[in-house]
């Protein structure tokens, strides 16, 4: 891993110097850490990637923010600094991490090249007892996330032991701020100040946030791509790799 320090905290990351294109920055979701992204920094295919650990995930350091906008600022300043390390010119954000990706998009200058929106949304509402479970029986909520056709559709015991062990080793503080963030996430009334040419991509079956949601950004972003995975659900760069893969080097090479 190596690691950026900014705005008196450390940034950790992997970054992958194999492959051609613009180098994308791959941005996990709530709870998780950069290896929910082992099937794209590790595609030889592909352009060359970076998987960042937002603050307070994995390697990198936490910081002291409130859920919401303050969060999305503070992750977005993560992405920013290890772009900037990396030359990373094309953002890649799963659920949370695609949040983070249309925030850059929107109120920072990094020039970006392209994005990727993968089972993600322009809002991101999360069910209250869902909330209520990660705050009052952590454990508990992480094992539901992987039932058939929530995070996975139909996964394999590595996968789901891949996932689980982000979610746990982040734990319930940081988790339950992630998916507090989540559920105050709005910018639709903004999808048309988005400049950078856009891949919305999603499992099939992801019931977090569904194909439509990815229709919505396609007619809605001034220039939207909308490609849907097959046999997969939330987790569809990760249940389906391969094919995600394929999908995001057309869209980008």
């Amino acid at each position: 891993m190596e690691t950026v320090f900014h705005d008196g905290r450390t940034t950790a990351y992997r970054v992958t110097d194999f492959g051609s294109g613009p180098r994308v920055c791959h941005v996990h979701g709530a709870g998780g850490t950069h290896g929910v992204w082992v099937g794209q920094y590790g595609d030889r295919e592909g352009p060359p990637a970076v998987a960042v650990d937002l603050s307070g995930h994995g390697d990198s350091d936490d910081v002291n923010v409130a859920p919401g906008t303050e969060t999305v600022e503070a992750y977005a300043d993560d992405v920013i600094a290890v772009c900037e390390a990396t030359g990373a010119s094309v953002l890649c954000g799963h659920s949370m991490g695609g949040a983070v990706a249309l925030w850059v998009a929107l109120k920072r200058d990094l020039g970006l090249k392209a994005l990727v929106l993968a089972d993600s949304g322009a809002k991101l509402g999360v069910d209250d007892g869902l909330l209520e479970s990660l705050e009052r029986n952590f454990e508990s909520a992480v094992a539901s996330l992987h039932v058939p056709d929530t995070l996975f559709h139909d996964p394999d015991d590595e996968l789901i032991e891949v996932s689980e062990r982000g979610l746990l080793s982040t734990g319930p503080a940081v988790t339950l701020r992630d998916f507090r963030t989540c559920d105050a996430f709005d910018v639709r009334d903004r999808l048309g100040e988005v400049t950078p040419p856009t891949l919305a991509v999603c499992g099939e079956h992801d019931r977090m946030t569904p194909p439509q949601f990815h229709e919505y950004l396609a007619a809605e972003l001034p220039d939207c791509e909308f490609e849907e995975i097959p046999g997969a659900a939330h987790m569809s760069m990760l249940e389906r790799s391969e094919r995600f893969n394929e999908t995001v080097r057309s869209f980008l090479l």
